[in-house]
């Protein structure tokens, strides 16, 4: 199965996603920037299977991209070989932060 890792980290709008998803799979020369277009190559014209995961969105982008993360799910229940996950970006632990902190105050 091919995966295919799209990160959010630096990804602010929808023309940024469009980007990044150029730069990481093969999308035919007619393919225009939006959710039905993108709903189509995937029902149609991508090889299969096909795994997609958004990791690094952050709370704000599962706003933003909601109707993405919408339409990639119903695609993942019409698709048998489509499959879809996101992830949250993850936070490095306070107390190891405030160790760090503590360590170099110490000279």
């Amino acid at each position: 199965m091919n995966t295919t890792y799209i990160d959010f980290a630096d990804l602010g709008d929808y023309e940024d996603f469009y980007a990044q998803l150029k730069e990481k799979i093969k999308l035919p020369s007619h393919f225009g920037d939006n959710l039905d277009a993108l709903s189509d190559v995937i029902s149609g014209e991508l090889e299969m299977p096909l795994h997609i995961e958004f990791v690094n969105m952050s709370v704000d982008q599962l706003e933003i991209f909601e109707d993405l993360l919408t339409t990639l799910e119903d695609a993942e229940d019409e698709i048998e070989d489509f499959s879809f996950a996101y992830y949250l970006e993850q936070f490095e632990d306070d107390e190891e932060g405030d160790q760090n902190n503590e360590t170099d105050k110490e000279i």
